[in-house]
């Protein structure tokens, strides 16, 4: 919000806020910074001690805003200042914005790398910039010391100084702070740093830590709990900096694969909830320990941590039995924002830290999708964006500023790897890209470790260390498009056998017939693409796709405008195979675009700025629940999406860029065995098992 203008005061501009006002000669910058509405950090509360609220001038004729920006137009450094600088240091042209007074006109910058001692960033979650507005601030204050004619205890002469200082009024302090106040005040003279927690405006604000002397340091953490897949970033609360990134497999896996099949776990086995709980909560702090030794910081300074996941994980994670899931009308136990104490849910941090989950939009529309939804905006978006998060449960959000809709679809494990005969996570070794010449069949490929393709001079010897060894999931989705469009397979799926004739690469197996991608050296697998792998492929982007036409139907669309993949798996789909295999209707192909771990990117939001906390609670209010097993549409959309790309769809946009095949279908026997009546009722039953 911009302060009102007063045409004889300066007029100071803040980038990249673009929030502008002007102020009397004399106002300190962070001052007015703060009437602004611009977060800049600051911990020792003006005392030009924590080094946190540096600014640069941008010096110039900045006629678009008309203003004369002017480094002269600050105050001259003073004594705290000059102290500062020559005891840390400041970089060439920076400021502290809490001595530094408005003297004229001024484009000020707030530099996003501010941190004292700063880490070193190992990895980004996102290139953008994210306003910051913690649930956590740093406070220091210098307590009075206690006089015997002034009765007062400690801990209220603190929350005194903290109301004085810093503005916080009717605080809370955690249980386990006050045995140690006295303590702490008198560690170092009565200097103290105070962690304070406010998330809702209406909510009281608590002291939920207590550091002697001047404590410089506040992190948190953002996490995307997946049901294959565990991903967390290390972010400084202070400066915004993501200081570490990293995953690591979801060890409930060797419950289920899927979903659905953790939730049968639980129904079995009495003890099944406790056990899958205390496995996602002990992969949360081994993945704690791992970004805080990669960011050389201690676990306790995590004050804040976002978590998002699909219902099921959120449930387990929270320790809430989610059979209710596994069944219509596939209720959620809780479906809002969901917060407390770490050490609630066994999450090895400061023990004063908090949590807070996003809401779920629906039984099987995650906190993950509503963290996606919050990091993509389809809400704020003049055209029809369908976001697509692709996992065991593909989470399909599509709509614009009017109106958001949203469903999942139980794609199952297959692109991932599982189900496949040679599949396997995306590790070194994998094939993860694949191309067929259609003329002679032979394939060439890259695996991850290497940058060279298999056709390339010193391929054999670049892999040899982590061999070949299996096929991971955008490679599965590229093969199978390959051999559509090569003609090795019909637009139903079915191997053509009549091709052995033309190449040793299809090789018959019993009644069917399979594409052998490589043979392998000592010691490495046969890689092959059975039909079996193509029929679970087709079933998986079938149930994608049948929910995408239902979400289009519902909106009243036939075509979208744009298209954004989330996730990680989503990152290494190419948008064009993904198209011409069918997983995603048919979009000008500039228009679809990865977006990474989208969730991952909400959760960093929500961490960083508790106004988007609010934002994605409004929205996910709004979002309309679309239950693809309620549809009677299902079964038939869910039938016509097993062929490549589809039966009755059509996909000019994408034919303007590859040569698609000419429609055919596969002859009742003569390529398979297989007859077309009763691929068709298989079909069918398949359609019949994803809507139950």
């Amino acid at each position: 919000m911009n302060a009102p203008l007063n045409s004889t005061d300066p007029l100071v501009l803040f980038m990249p806020s673009g929030k502008r006002g002007r102020f009397p000669v004399g106002t300190p910058v962070l001052d007015a910074a703060r009437q602004l509405g611009v977060y800049v950090e600051s911990v020792c509360g003006g005392r030009a001690t924590c080094g946190r609220c540096q600014i640069e001038v941008q010096e110039g004729n900045f006629a678009k805003h008309k203003i004369v920006s002017s480094l002269d137009h600050l105050s001259p450094k003073g004594p705290k200042e000059e102290r500062y600088e020559r005891v840390r240091g400041l970089p060439e042209g920076r400021r502290l914005s809490c001595s530094a007074t408005i003297q004229g006109d001024l484009v000020i910058d707030v530099p996003q790398d501010t941190v004292i001692n700063a880490q070193v960033v190992r990895k980004a979650a996102s290139d953008r910039v994210i306003e910051r507005n913690s649930a956590v601030q740093m406070c220091y204050v210098e307590v009075e010391q206690p006089d015997m004619h002034k009765p007062t205890g400690d801990l209220e002469r603190l929350k005194t100084v903290l109301q004085d200082d810093w503005g916080w009024k009717d605080l809370r302090v955690a249980p386990y702070l006050i045995p140690e106040v006295q303590k702490i005040l008198r560690k170092e003279n009565w200097a103290v740093t105070a962690a304070i927690h406010k998330d809702m405006e209406f909510s009281r604000a608590t002291v939920i830590a207590l550091y002697p002397g001047l404590k410089n340091e506040a992190y948190g953490i953002a996490c995307d709990i997946g049901s294959t897949t565990i991903a967390m970033h290390l972010v400084s609360l202070l400066s915004g900096r993501v200081v570490a990134s990293s995953g690591t497999s979801n060890p409930q896996i060797r419950f289920g694969e899927d979903l659905m099949s953790r939730v049968s776990y639980v129904m079995m086995n009495p003890d099944g909830r406790e056990a899958m709980t205390k496995a996602v909560r002990e992969a949360v702090n081994t993945l704690i320990g791992k970004v805080c030794e990669e960011g050389s910081v201690d676990r306790h300074d995590i004050f804040d941590c976002v978590f998002v996941a699909n219902p099921i994980m959120h449930h387990l994670f929270l320790g809430i039995d989610p059979t209710e899931l596994g069944q219509a009308p596939f209720a959620l136990a809780v479906s809002g924002a969901v917060q407390g104490w770490t050490n609630e849910i066994g999450i090895d941090v400061n023990r004063g830290a908090r949590f807070y989950t996003l809401p779920c939009i629906a039984g099987h529309v995650g906190a993950d999708a509503a963290g996606a939804t919050l990091s993509e905006g389809p809400y704020r978006q003049d055209s029809m964006m369908l976001l697509v998060d692709v996992g065991t449960n593909a989470e399909i959000v599509l709509g614009n500023k009017n109106r958001v809709v949203a469903a999942s679809s139980p794609t199952g494990p297959a692109f991932e790897g599982a189900e496949i005969s040679s599949g396997q996570r995306a590790a070194p070794g994998a094939i993860e890209r694949v191309r067929i010449d259609p003329e002679t069949l032979e394939p060439r490929y890259r695996v991850i470790g290497t940058d060279k393709w298999s056709d390339e001079e010193g391929f054999e010897e670049a892999s040899w260390t982590t061999g070949v060894t299996g096929i991971c999931g955008s490679a599965i989705i590229e093969v199978v498009a390959e051999m559509y469009l090569s003609g090795i397979i019909s637009e139903d799926g079915v191997v053509d056998g009549s091709l052995m004739a033309k190449s040793p690469r299809i090789i018959q197996n019993g009644r069917t017939f399979s594409y052998l991608l490589r043979e392998g050296r000592q010691g490495e697998p046969r890689i092959t693409v059975t039909q079996n792998d193509i029929r679970a492929i087709q079933l998986a982007k079938a149930a994608l796709y049948a929910g995408v036409k239902l979400l289009m139907e519902k909106q009243g669309v036939e075509t979208v405008d744009t298209i954004r993949f989330a996730g990680a798996f989503g990152s290494f789909i190419d948008p064009k195979y993904a198209m011409v295999l069918g997983l995603i209707p048919d979009c000008d192909l500039s228009e679809v675009k990865a977006v990474g771990n989208a969730a991952g990117t909400g959760a960093l939001m929500a961490l960083l700025n508790r106004d988007h906390r609010r934002e994605i609670e409004k929205q996910v209010a709004k979002i309309e629940k679309i239950e693809t097993a309620l549809e009677p549409n299902f079964q038939q959309l869910f039938i016509d999406a097993m062929a490549l790309p589809n039966k009755v769809d059509p996909f000019p946009k994408l034919a303007e860029q590859v040569k698609l095949p000419p429609r055919k279908a596969a002859s009742d026997e003569g390529a398979t065995g297989d007859a077309t009546p009763r691929r068709r009722s298989r079909e069918e039953r398949a359609a019949r098992r994803n809507r139950e």
